[in-house]
């Protein structure tokens, strides 16, 4: 059954203890730097959203603790701001970057970055969309990242979680391009309370959600674009009751954006047989 399998491979737990999660975030940050000595920094882009102040949250808290067990003050977290022009909810990454008190803070605006490429492209005859111009500034935002991480013997870390990646709802090779996602296994209320638990200001949790990408529609709502809410994708990945409607909804999502939760297809792949 395809529910079964979707549930199986987004990993979700119908009932999680905060603290718990909490902390297995946080080891597994700690657990991949340590790995791989060479890497001393998290980066990560914070949006003012839900997502992006757990994993934010997170991320200073694994440095802050690696810190402390290794005496290496080299281990750092550097939290991105990455405005296209002017962003409506900037009082809100404000909050959520006060609440995560990073070791450092970059912001990179890339409206002109994004806006030169849009440029580029329409002089060799092709006309970016809307919908299309959105995810070119999430691709600008995750090469900046890298770019930093480049430059610091980093990491790029993920918000993926399992309530947007069964509807694939982020950009391939933008926000979903990432090195490691500590949230992935948690749903949509999951984060909401780890957040609670870790005293973040209720609003930047209980917002509505936003990718914000499209010129022509500011600060659409997730659930607006998604045709079903958070809480059906929840209950969905949860194996509690949902209406046909929102399971067929969440299952035809799960199916159209299989291929970035896939890396590039190769001749020994099943996928594309």
């Amino acid at each position: 059954m395809l529910r079964e399998q979707i549930i199986r491979e987004m990993q979700v737990s119908p009932r999680i203890d905060p603290k718990e999660e909490i902390r297995k975030s946080v080891d597994l940050l700690k657990a991949y730097l340590k790995k791989n000595s060479f890497l001393k920094t998290l980066v990560l882009g914070i949006s003012g959203g839900q997502d992006s102040t757990l994993a934010g949250k997170i991320s200073q808290i694994a440095i802050s603790e690696l810190r402390e067990e290794t005496k290496d003050s080299t281990y750092q977290f550097i939290a991105v701001s990455l405005p296209y022009g002017e962003q409506l909810d900037e009082a809100d990454r404000q909050d959520a970057l006060a609440f995560i008190e990073p070791d450092k803070t970059v912001t990179i605006n890339i409206k002109k970055a994004v806006d030169a490429s849009a440029e580029t492209l329409a002089s060799a005859g092709v006309t970016l969309s809307d919908f299309a111009k959105g995810n070119e500034k999430a691709r600008e935002r995750m090469k900046a990242q890298y770019s930093i991480a480049a430059m610091y013997n980093g990491v790029v870390v993920g918000t993926d979680h399992s309530a947007e990646a069964v509807t694939g709802f982020y950009t391939k090779y933008g926000d979903g391009g990432t090195d490691i996602n500590p949230l992935f296994r948690l749903n949509k209320r999951q984060g909401k309370s780890l957040l609670k638990e870790l005293g973040c200001p209720e609003h930047l949790y209980s917002k509505k959600p936003t990718a914000d990408l499209e010129d022509d529609k500011p600060a659409l709502p997730d659930e607006v674009a998604l045709g079903v809410t958070y809480d059906e994708i929840d209950d969905y990945l949860e194996g509690r009751p949902v209406s046909d409607a929102a399971a067929e909804k969440i299952e035809a999502w799960y199916v159209k954006s299989r291929h970035k939760r896939h890396m590039a297809i190769t001749l020994f792949d099943d996928f594309w047989k």
